[in-house]
């Protein structure tokens, strides 16, 4: 299928998921090299179209995260930028990494939301789906393959805000043993609904975070092994095949010729060493 507008022209390489709120694609422009991917929302329920349309307008943000917005056919098309997905609940590791990164995710969390560009109410349902990706430099970043039929236009910063802060309590619970002030005071908070907007979330957590010290070498140590435990345990599997391999080969070695020619040829290189023998 080909969706084409004055900007792109773009083919279906995937589906993200089939909702009442439309179809979600992965796409890619035909009109570029290379592999450019987009994801592409076809909609065909006119009231969610003209509410999309209304969202974006009033949000008139600078430089918007809508790409392009057209219709093809019977359906209203909507373009977003696409990135592999590297989900936050899959690659965080709170309970090995030190309370002043998990501070620092939780920062870039609400970063990503202040800059996203998006309307709050097209936020508030990333946040409900935790469509959130974690970089390998812990930066954060959205995706948008989301779903829209609970779409609500009603949605304000303050919802997002109280939203994201509860996705920080999450991402710090594995710290709450240790009394992090940044724990204590977004429990509190959320628990009155206190945040209005995310430059208050950003401010208290920014405030409350732990003064940042060099990790001990065991904690080093312990991170450095939780994220290389896969190659490690990797490099292990291959030495005790290559050792198994090898004392196979002795043992039928054994059995064929008495003892291990190759085993002998290589001890016999050390019974002499120049003119003298070692065997005197």
């Amino acid at each position: 299928m080909i969706y084409e507008s004055s900007k792109l022209k773009l083919e279906e390489v995937g589906v993200e998921h089939i909702s009442p709120g439309g179809r979600c694609l992965i796409c890619k422009d035909l009109n570029v090299t290379g592999n450019t991917l987009y994801t592409v929302f076809c909609i065909s329920d006119h009231e969610l179209v003209k509410t999309l349309i209304s969202l974006f307008e009033r949000q008139g943000a600078p430089d918007p995260v809508l790409i392009d917005s057209f219709v093809s056919d019977n359906d209203h098309v909507f373009v977003f930028p696409y990135r592999k997905e590297r989900p936050l609940k899959d690659f965080y590791m709170g309970e090995v990494m030190p309370l002043t990164r998990c501070e620092d995710v939780c920062i870039n969390v609400i970063l990503a939301c202040m800059t996203s560009g998006l309307p709050w109410a097209v936020l508030s349902l990333i946040l409900e789906q935790k469509l959130l990706n974690l970089n390998k430099d812990d930066s954060v970043y959205l995706s948008y393959g989301v779903r829209l039929d609970k779409l609500d236009p009603n949605v304000r910063e303050k919802d997002c805000a109280v939203l994201c802060a509860g996705i920080l309590m999450d991402l710090l619970e594995s710290k709450a043993n240790y009394k992090a002030d940044s724990y204590l005071l977004l429990q509190k908070k959320i628990a009155s609904r206190s945040y209005s907007k995310f430059t208050e979330l950003y401010r208290d957590i920014r405030i409350a975070a732990t003064p940042k010290r060099k990790p001990g070498i065991l904690s080093r140590i312990r991170i450095w092994f939780s994220y290389n435990k896969d190659r490690l345990f990797g490099i292990l599997f291959w030495i005790s095949l290559i050792l198994v391999i090898v004392a196979l080969a002795m043992l039928v070695t054994n059995a064929l010729f008495g003892d291990v020619p190759w085993l002998r040829f290589l001890f016999n290189n050390f019974k002499r060493i120049g003119t003298e023998s070692l065997l005197q």
